[in-house]
């Protein structure tokens, strides 16, 4: 399971993972000691909180895949920055999403070529939990 984070991102590190019926769960958390505020670029090392950030990705042998990464709020040390906390990001995923880029690009594939009601069908069958509306919002994105 390690190897798969690391295809998501190489500060990905794997802690275990459950398999509930047709979705497997798997619980992450970064690796990075220190992090870059997003305002200032000054790197952090003090951690505010901790909490729990829970995106589907795309399927694994067949079963969904949902990934609870335990992520961070950081304290930015720059006394001239704005930003007093700030949450550790990825790249492949944008900040407060439910979906992996990767997972929204299979979903647009799909989408894009059936009606949002038979993506739908197929999405939640085999993919990802996704809603005929949620199709539609990411089509409209595009």
């Amino acid at each position: 399971m390690d190897e798969i984070l690391k295809m998501l991102d190489e500060k990905l590190e794997y802690i275990s993972h459950e398999i509930v019926l047709d979705t497997i769960y798997i619980n992450a958390v970064s690796n990075l000691v220190g992090v870059e505020c997003p305002k200032c670029k000054k790197v952090s090392f003090r951690v505010h909180a901790y909490y729990e950030k829970t995106f589907q990705d795309l399927p694994i042998q067949g079963k969904k895949v949902k990934i609870i990464l335990r992520n961070r709020k950081m304290l930015c040390m720059s006394k001239d920055c704005e930003t007093k906390t700030f949450a550790e990001t990825f790249d492949f995923i944008k900040p407060k999403a439910k979906k992996t880029n990767r997972l929204e690009e299979e979903i647009i594939n799909i989408s894009i070529n059936t009606s949002s009601i038979a993506a739908s069908k197929v999405l939640k069958k085999n993919i990802a939990d996704v809603s005929k509306s949620t199709n539609c919002k990411i089509l409209k994105k595009i």
